[in-house]
């Protein structure tokens, strides 16, 4: 993982929100949130533009949220998308929480563990902060293989650029997959029950312009594609969409995703 793979900032934000939200981030959010349960003190890291936070308050109407990142551009789109006196945004690393001991019925991150530089330190900060009884839930992407929309968007980039491809998707968001080794690092944390569930869903956009636009231009990927050739932004994302829509058609698309849904507690 390079330093540019967790900048998001900019326009990305909002392009992340708008483009890649609902189709990736959504489904698994409803998802995570019906498997947590009665809380009533959450604390969310790697938040984001807040979807899984929206999916939270939603679902825990008495519950005090404090939702977290470490990109302050995510979280100030994030506050504006959702204003609620019983949600909390705070910047803060993972690794290093602002947080006492045991103030937390549960930990919740979606599609964030993958950034994290230290895994099992980020894992063991989460246990930390649990109360007794308390539960860390998560999920990560499945390898790119598994992730159909996405794959095709990797491909059709890489294509453009042989001599030096692109490899965010593959290194970043799809890079954390292997279950034995997820078990290890929350073993490592102090976590003795794990339960990992490998999660199928379909991922579905209005159109094939979407998911190019999300990951060409509303992600990291928009660096990668910058430093070979900041010129050709538009061409890039132009060539993603036609191979989605080559691959899915012209109209919605719809293609299938996968992820592992965690469940530890100590």
């Amino acid at each position: 993982m390079t330093s540019a793979d967790k900048a998001f900032a900019g326009s990305i934000p909002a392009l992340y929100d708008r483009h890649l939200g609902p189709m990736l981030f959504a489904p698994y959010a409803a998802d995570l949130v019906r498997r947590l349960g009665a809380a009533e003190r959450v604390l969310e890291t790697a938040a984001g533009t807040g979807i899984a936070t929206r999916a939270l308050a939603g679902a825990l109407p008495d519950a005090a949220i404090t939702a977290t990142d470490l990109n302050q551009p995510m979280l100030d789109l994030a506050a504006q998308r959702l204003e609620s006196p019983r949600v909390t945004w705070r910047p803060a690393n993972a690794l290093e929480l602002p947080f006492a001991d045991d103030g937390f019925d549960a930990v919740v991150c979606q599609f964030g563990a993958m950034f994290f530089p230290d895994k099992p330190a980020a894992f063991a900060e989460a246990r930390r902060v649990l109360r007794p009884g308390g539960r860390f839930l998560f999920s990560v992407w499945d390898r790119l293989a598994e992730n159909e929309i996405t794959e095709v968007v990797h491909d059709a980039v890489a294509a453009l650029f042989p001599d030096d491809p692109p490899g965010f998707l593959a290194r970043s968001p799809h890079g954390y997959h292997e279950v034995e080794r997820i078990r290890a690092d929350l073993r490592a944390a102090g976590f003795g029950r794990i339960e990992v569930e490998t999660v199928a869903l379909p991922a579905r956009a209005p159109s094939a312009a979407d998911p190019a636009l999300g990951f060409c231009q509303g992600s990291p990927l928009r660096h990668e594609i910058e430093a070979r050739a900041a010129d050709r932004l538009g061409e890039v994302t132009e060539r993603a969409t036609e191979a989605v829509a080559r691959r899915f058609g012209n109209g919605p698309v719809e293609g299938k995703q996968q992820a592992h849904v965690v469940v530890a507690s100590a």
